[in-house]
C-alpha cells in the first residue's frame, strides 16, 4: 500500500486517513486516468475544439470530472482553440473553395470563440481576400459553360463571397 499512498500524495496532495480512503482515492484516480485516455484518443485522432470535446463526452461523464480532464489537456497543450483555428483555416484553404464567410461559420459551429476568429481574420486579411478571389475564379471557370455570368455572380453572393472579390475575379478572367 505504500506505493499507492505515494502515488496519491504525488498527484493530488490528498490527506489519507485510512486504507479505505487510499483504495477509494486510487480507484477515483484510475477512473480519471481512463477518462483522460479516452478523451485524449478522441483528440489525437483529429484535432478538436473544447466545445467538440464537451459535446462528445458531456452525456457520458460527470461535468466536473470532464472539466478537470479538459483543463488538464488544455494545460498540456492537447486542446488549444487558437492552434485549431489556424490549422482548420489552412485545411479549408488547401482543400475547399469556401468564402471567408463560410470559413467563419464553420469555425463558429466548431466552438471557436468569435474574438479568436476576429483576431485571426484581421491579422490574415490580405491572404484571405486573395484566397477568396482565387476560389471565386475557380467557381466562375467551372460554372461558365452552365450558367450566365449574372447567375454565377448571384451564386457566389449566396455562398457569402464579397462583391469586390467576385468583381475582381471576373475582371481577371475577362
Amino acid at each position: 500500500m505504500k506505493n499507492v499512498e505515494d502515488f496519491i500524495k504525488q498527484h493530488n496532495n490528498l490527506k489519507i486517513t485510512s486504507n479505505c480512503d487510499i483504495a477509494t482515492k486510487y480507484k477515483e484516480l484510475e477512473e480519471l486516468d481512463k477518462i483522460k485516455t479516452k478523451v485524449l484518443k478522441y483528440i489525437l485522432y483529429k484535432k478538436r475544439t473544447e466545445k467538440e470535446v464537451k459535446q462528445k463526452f458531456s452525456s457520458i461523464y460527470d461535468e466536473n470530472i470532464l472539466e478537470d480532464v479538459i483543463q488538464n489537456l488544455k494545460d498540456n497543450g492537447y486542446i488549444n482553440d487558437e492552434n485549431y483555428l489556424e490549422r482548420a483555416v489552412n485545411e479549408f484553404m488547401a482543400i475547399n473553395t469556401l468564402s471567408i464567410k463560410e470559413i467563419r461559420n464553420k469555425l463558429y459551429t466548431k466552438g471557436v470563440k468569435s474574438s479568436l476568429i476576429d483576431d485571426y481574420f484581421s491579422k490574415h486579411e490580405c491572404e484571405l481576400e486573395e484566397y477568396e478571389t482565387k476560389c471565386a475564379k475557380k467557381i466562375i471557370i467551372k460554372k461558365q459553360n452552365q450558367l450566365e455570368n449574372k447567375q454565377i455572380e448571384l451564386f457566389l453572393y449566396k455562398k457569402g463571397y464579397k462583391s469586390e472579390n467576385v468583381k475582381q475575379a471576373f475582371e481577371e478572367l475577362l
